[in-house]
């Protein structure tokens, strides 16, 4: 009797499971591109999370990946809801995987040559024969830097990779590298005990910056999502975060900024094929 009210009540109660499951909200999953360490992308995001989290109702998830390379690849795997990436792996996104540009910082993004404020190096042909620091082989940092270099005909450099702009900075401050590959935000974030030990080598025009692009299977919430974008930006969190970060809000992101990152997008696919 005990065996068959047992079996009758789970019978009952596995169709509610199954509604209760239906129910639940997916985690919205945003990736972000590993600019900084997780760390600090954790800390740097958790406002945005914390917001999103109540106007839509449902869990989400911030998350990176070990190189930029390697965000490129879950990217267009699909791992990501939401990704937060420079623009020329956002042009590979949308152009590759159909995702849905929604915006980017109103602050410029510029790519720097850092090198010790007290070094002999003052210009391009100095760095020949000595160790370059960057990001990974398919950062737009690095790529810009590795343009640079061949532009101004640096022979024989050693290219070195790191997972943060700050390990990168230690290395040249410790005279265990020439120079590093840093964005402008990244330098301005740095300690300003660590910053006046730097000198700016070169610098980049204005770039096409971090982009918030949506994933095609979320078409349909692409208008809800945005909206609920711009809605953190009017916070006094978010006017916080974009303080703290110099990053001066949001704006809206045109087609042809993000065309003109094709070029370093292709680099971004020869990496991929290599790994």
């Amino acid at each position: 009797m005990i065996n068959r009210r047992s079996l009758l009540l789970g019978m009952l109660a596995a169709p509610l499971a199954l509604r209760l499951a239906r129910a639940a909200p997916a985690v919205l999953r945003i990736g972000v591109a590993p600019h900084s360490s997780a760390r600090v992308i954790l800390q740097m995001y958790q406002p945005l999370r914390d917001f999103l989290v109540e106007r839509l109702g449902q869990p989400v998830e911030i998350v990176t990946a070990p190189d930029f390379t390697e965000f490129a690849r879950r990217a267009l795997a699909g791992n990501y809801d939401l990704a937060i990436t420079t623009g020329h792996q956002a042009y590979l996104l949308q152009s590759d995987a159909r995702f849905l540009p929604l915006l980017t910082y109103q602050a410029d993004f510029k790519a720097l040559m850092v090198v010790a404020a007290d070094s002999a190096y003052r210009q391009p042909a100095d760095l020949a024969g000595t160790t370059v620091m960057g990001l990974s082989p398919s950062s737009l940092v690095t790529l810009w830097g590795t343009h640079w270099l061949h532009r101004n005909d640096v022979r024989d450099v050693q290219l070195r990779y790191v997972s943060a702009s700050d390990s990168a900075v230690h290395q040249v401050l410790s005279r265990e590298a020439s120079a590093a590959t840093v964005s402008l935000a990244n330098f301005q974030n740095l300690k300003p005990e660590m910053r006046e030990r730097l000198r700016v080598l070169a610098e980049s025009l204005p770039l096409a910056g971090r982009v918030y692009l949506l994933a095609p299977r979320l078409a349909r919430r692409r208008a809800e999502i945005l909206d609920a974008l711009w809605a953190f930006a009017a916070t006094a969190e978010a006017r916080a975060y974009f303080e703290r970060y110099r990053l001066g809000g949001y704006r809206a992101i045109g087609d042809r900024e993000l065309l003109e990152m094709a070029p370093y997008a292709n680099e971004v696919r020869q990496a991929l094929r290599e790994r």
